[in-house]
């Protein structure tokens, strides 16, 4: 059986889009205004640096030197919008990046960017979810072939 608390994450990972799949404006601004602290915005790059594999709480904090109360606060408030999970190891919490958010923040913020036109050669790639997805296969094939 499904606990509360669980349920209520489902329920709110959910809301993030619309029916379509697609993120409401509202829940953008949201997951922006998460990344508009520099602490947070700190975590978060250096999650998505380190990749899929992540790194624990007391790393994060380290690296960064910031004090255990501060780090909790912002992990918490990161993992709360859906910008990043968290994983118990032992003692440990285990952070690591929710691409699949930080993609659909990235498609949102660039779809039909300059009427569809090719403006910045930055975004060009990133224009859509399954382009980027798409993108990234192509690359993974040639570096096998």
């Amino acid at each position: 059986m499904i606990n509360a608390a669980c349920r209520k994450k489902a329920i709110d990972i959910i809301l993030y889009f619309d029916k379509t799949g697609n993120m409401e404006i509202s829940n953008a601004a949201e997951l922006l205004a998460a990344l508009g602290h520099e602490s947070r915005l700190a975590i978060f790059r250096m999650l998505v640096e380190v990749g899929p594999s992540g790194m624990n709480a007391s790393a994060i904090g380290e690296r960064l030197a910031l004090p255990l109360a501060t780090l909790s606060f912002h992990l918490s408030h990161l993992s709360r919008v859906g910008l990043i999970k968290g994983k118990r190891e032992s003692r440990f919490i285990h952070y690591s990046a929710e691409f699949g958010t930080m993609d659909d923040l990235i498609a949102f913020l660039t779809h039909n960017c300059c009427q569809g036109k090719a403006c910045l050669p930055k975004t060009a790639s990133c224009d859509s979810v399954a382009r980027r997805r798409g993108d990234a296969i192509d690359r993974e094939h040639d570096a096998t072939n």
